[in-house]
């Protein structure tokens, strides 16, 4: 049945811009960059922004060669943040299974809500008003038996639909998926559309009728992964989950671009479990448990796993051996987008015996130090000089809110 939805916020931060400043409607708003200076690129471009070709990710200043009467307004994650959760609140009041997936987008199923709310379809439409009516925000659904498929269909005919609402079926495959050209598969950027280019596959049709022992020869298990896809094939589930309740400590990252180097994805991966163990302590928490949740470029390739610690601890030193070793023993060679880390089974720091650290409190002290200087100076105040190479985020990061300005 087609039950999973997935909704995406129209122009999100240009919408959220109008819906709290009036005067913006019915003009061309794209959210990027310094307003003074005009420089960076397009975040956000309004729908009346979009009629003059101005596009997500175009720098500033084209978009305004392209529309020079354009208003550039400063991006405001706090508030992008702010408003996204209210979303999913919202989202919450139609079915307990709702998933976000990116700031701006979120998956619904709407299996079991049938006698509450109607068919997917009137459970998208009575979402989509609520949404507008109460924050002003508009957005498209796309409807389909999985995720994977959900999102094409918002993607490709949802956002073009009057109705902002359109739904797939697996009939809907041949007819609709199939025909489109190769690019439009979730997960396929530039690079992955010039390898089938010169392997003849140009429509989904094509890859996903192509000899699986040949991808998987040329691409590894992402070769697999994306004949899947192609055939409209997903069995991941809507998933609700918090990675940092009162149940663990998890910090996520979605990588700026795709990683494929070892050398760069360690650097990350050691950035991340420093972040969960800094807030561990500052909750005054040691944990057991240590979980690592890794995404490649599409909804299909993705991998969770959990391991013991030899001890309880809150302490990078203990928890990042063990987190490389997670990601080599269970990832591919595929490349890496999303990363979540996190704790869990834990317990109050104090409540192990001092003497159980007799010979650690020089490390646990130089940590909760380092911690301290960090709180005070902020986040930049000290850091590991790995964090200064190629693959580093967490400079870049310290003083931002989704990868901007608050």
């Amino acid at each position: 049945m087609e039950t999973v939805l997935l909704a995406d916020m129209n122009s999100f931060f240009a919408s959220v811009e109008q819906a709290d400043q009036p005067e913006l409607l019915g003009k061309p708003v794209i959210v990027c960059g310094d307003p003074a200076k005009r420089h960076g690129i397009t975040l956000a471009a309004s729908r009346e922004a979009k009629k003059y070709g101005i596009k997500t990710a175009m720098p500033c200043w084209e978009a305004l060669s392209l529309c020079p009467e354009a208003i550039v307004v400063r991006p405001r994650m706090a508030r992008y943040v702010e408003t996204s959760l209210v979303i999913v609140e919202i989202a919450k009041e139609f079915s307990p299974l709702v998933e976000p997936f990116s700031i701006d987008e979120l998956f619904i199923d709407t299996q079991g809500t049938e006698k509450l709310f109607g068919s997917s379809v009137d459970v998208a439409s009575l979402f989509r008003k609520t949404v507008y009516e109460r924050i002003g925000v508009p957005c498209s659904v796309g409807i389909a038996p999985n995720k994977l498929l959900a999102k094409i269909c918002c993607d490709v005919e949802a956002k073009k639909s009057l109705s902002g609402i359109s739904k797939w079926s697996y009939e809907d495959i041949p007819v609709k998926l199939w025909p489109r050209p190769v690019k439009d598969l979730f997960g396929v950027g530039k690079r992955m559309e010039k390898n089938f280019k010169n392997m003849g596959i140009t429509t989904i049709g094509t890859l996903a009728q192509y000899p699986v022992p040949i991808l998987k020869k040329k691409f590894g298990i992402l070769g697999e992964v994306y004949h899947l896809s192609a055939n409209g094939i997903d069995n991941s589930q809507v998933t609700p989950h918090s990675h940092d309740d009162v149940k663990g400590i998890g910090h996520s990252i979605t990588l700026p671009r795709d990683y494929y180097r070892w050398e760069e994805i360690q650097v990350v991966l050691r950035e991340i479990t420093e972040e969960v163990c800094c807030r561990a302590r500052r909750k005054g928490k040691i944990g057991k448990t240590i979980s690592l949740y890794v995404r490649g470029i599409d909804l299909i390739s993705s991998v969770q796993r959990s391991k013991l610690l030899a001890s309880y601890s809150n302490l990078s030193t203990d928890i990042c051996p063990l987190v490389e070793w997670l990601f080599q023993q269970h990832w591919g060679s595929q490349p890496v987008r999303a990363i979540t880390i996190s704790l869990s089974n834990l317990m109050d720091d104090e409540a192990l015996q001092l003497e159980v650290f007799a010979d650690r409190v020089a490390e646990r002290s130089l940590a909760y130090t380092i911690d301290n200087i960090r709180y005070r100076y902020g986040k930049t105040a000290i850091f590991k000089a790995s964090s200064l190479s190629e693959g580093g985020v967490y400079h870049e990061r310290s003083t931002l809110i989704g990868g901007h300005k608050a």
